[in-house]
């Protein structure tokens, strides 16, 4: 395949990556009001566990020990807090605000790498991140009473979407790829399997097919995601990840009638609009926070 086409097949990858998520969040939140919270989230953790067991069983029980148990427990468990959060979020909030605060982790990930990794924020890169959060804020309508709960939830599962990243990123440095999604998964279980059986209650059965499609969704996403970067590159991947926001948009407009009034929709377009300059500027100057920014985004969706 020749270069272009690679690009093409990249980007089109990206697209279904984004997809995806964006369906999966509109399956949860279709059966979130007789399908508790945790019990989504359990069952979507138990399904990625199930679709690891012919890797684990294709490996020695060596290839799954680590050294680095304290990152791989702070990595799960901002990864389980990301889907817990977010789903929290959505059943409240409108889809496409949900959807977008989740993606405001890129805006986050450079100042976890400021402060985990140690790369300092280039001066040029200040600009997108401040319009970014103006954004946000606008997303967030404060008034004289605060900030809506559940917009807040929602930020945090972006928030935590970004300490993973930098976990994933971290860890990639002296582990397989394999044994750091063993341990999310696993940890992201155990965290889920006593809020689940807390609240557990029955499941209707014409609720499976939104579980099991939600539980394949993760797999499918992060393998969608992984080819989109091995044909294109970051700077071009990247910024589709906003097509995510677009499809959300789309879905709740759709299924619920949702519409962002002014306000949300100007906070939108600023955030959007953070991520595809922030994306190139990184590819105008390549640096050194873009290129770990990049990384990181392509090590973990």
């Amino acid at each position: 395949m020749d270069g272009h086409g690679a690009v093409l097949k990249g980007v089109l990858f990206a697209i279904a990556s984004s997809l995806v998520a964006s369906t999966a969040g509109a399956a949860s939140k279709m059966i979130a009001d007789v399908v508790p919270v945790t019990t989504i989230v359990l069952f979507q953790y138990g399904f990625c566990l199930l679709l690891l067991v012919p890797m684990f069983l294709r490996y020695p029980l060596s290839h799954w020990s680590t050294r680095r148990p304290g990152a791989h427990l702070l990595r799960g468990l901002a990864g389980w807090l990301c889907f817990y959060a977010y789903y929290l979020a959505i059943k409240q909030i409108p889809l496409v605000d949900g959807a977008l605060l989740r993606n405001t982790a890129p805006l986050f990930v450079p100042l976890l790498v400021l402060v985990w990794v140690k790369v300092e924020i280039p001066k040029s890169h200040w600009q997108p991140l401040i319009l970014g959060f103006i954004g946000v804020i606008l997303i967030l309508k404060p008034d004289l009473e605060g900030v809506e709960t559940w917009h807040l939830i929602g930020l945090i599962s972006g928030l935590s979407l970004a300490l993973s990243m930098v976990g994933t990123r971290v860890l990639s440095n002296t582990e397989p790829a394999s044994v750091i999604l063993f341990y999310y998964y696993l940890i992201s279980f155990l965290c889920s399997l006593p809020l689940a059986i807390m609240g557990w209650q029955a499941i209707p059965l014409w609720t499976l097919p939104y579980l099991l499609y939600i539980g394949f969704s993760i797999s499918l996403t992060m393998w969608c995601y992984t080819r989109a970067y091995t044909l294109a590159k970051a700077s071009i991947v990247a910024p589709i990840n906003y097509s995510g926001v677009v499809f959300a948009g789309g879905l709740g407009w759709i299924i619920w009638g949702h519409v962002p009034d002014a306000i949300a929709l100007s906070g939108i377009v600023l955030v959007v609009a953070a991520g595809l300059l922030s994306s190139w500027i990184g590819y105008k100057n390549g640096s050194g926070v873009t290129v770990e920014r990049n990384r990181l985004l392509s090590s973990q969706k």
